[in-house]
């Protein structure tokens, strides 16, 4: 099964910012021209891109609908958006302006059922945000009672794709992933696992690849400050993961 690199493009009023630690004081832009950086992600050779709408993460009200639509238009990759997916029109139209898979949190642990009608429409992944052990709503604001162990077991039945685990104090950082904790966590789950936070550098991408418990490995992980920062390029960052 192949393994994916995805590049990531968080997205406030329009324009490419990181967070550190989900942390919407600590923004840094990027890019205020998102559509051109997605484009510039393909021509490296992603074969996936991961958006993130932090405003309506925080909100819930769709302020980057029309750019999300424009980049998945103007993409012959498949791209997948999460943020603020809490009811079952917003998922609909995001499925109809071309993006191949959404990404719930909040939603998924809140509302079960709209998973379930979401499922049935479109392809879907959860976001799961860990602070510490714990799975974290609302834009990571709200921490739960929930550890990922509970939240497998919940979905493990559904017709989910795959689980995002993000480590929220990694996130943004880019000092490393915590890779034995992925090693527990990919022994949890017969789903697919893609890892979110925390890379810096080849050698982290490389460490990724490398995990395998009883022959599962990551299907993916997710990297945004470092290519914006420059720590290395998406075609480094493709032959440490993918090629492994």
């Amino acid at each position: 099964m192949k393994k994916n690199v995805f590049p990531a493009i968080d997205l406030i009023d329009g324009k490419c910012v990181r967070l550190l630690q989900g942390v919407y004081s600590s923004e840094t832009q990027y890019s205020d021209d998102p559509i051109s950086q997605a484009l510039s992600f393909q021509e490296e050779g992603a074969s996936w891109i991961h958006i993130v709408d932090l405003d309506a993460a925080r909100t819930g009200i769709a302020n980057n609908a029309s750019i999300i639509e424009k980049i998945a238009s103007q993409l012959e990759i498949p791209v997948q958006v999460g943020g603020g997916i809490r009811d079952l029109e917003r998922a609909r139209l995001i499925f109809d302006s071309g993006v191949t898979r959404i990404v719930i949190g909040t939603a998924a642990i809140e509302n079960p059922s709209l998973l379930e009608e979401v499922v049935s429409i479109g392809r879907v992944a959860i976001a799961v945000d860990l602070k510490g052990n714990k799975v974290a709503v609302h834009g990571w604001k709200k921490k739960t009672d929930l550890s990922y162990t509970d939240l497998f077991e919940r979905f493990e039945k559904t017709g989910v794709d795959a689980y995002i685990v993000t480590h929220i104090e990694r996130d943004g950082t880019l000092e490393g992933p915590d890779i034995d904790a992925y090693k527990n966590i990919i022994s949890s789950t017969t789903k697919d696992v893609i890892a979110s936070g925390g890379v810096g550098s080849t050698d982290d991408l490389r460490d990724l690849s490398l995990l395998d418990v009883n022959g599962k490995n990551l299907r993916g992980v997710i990297v945004g400050r470092a290519f914006y920062e420059g720590k290395f390029s998406l075609s480094q960052a493709i032959e440490a993961f993918e090629s492994i």
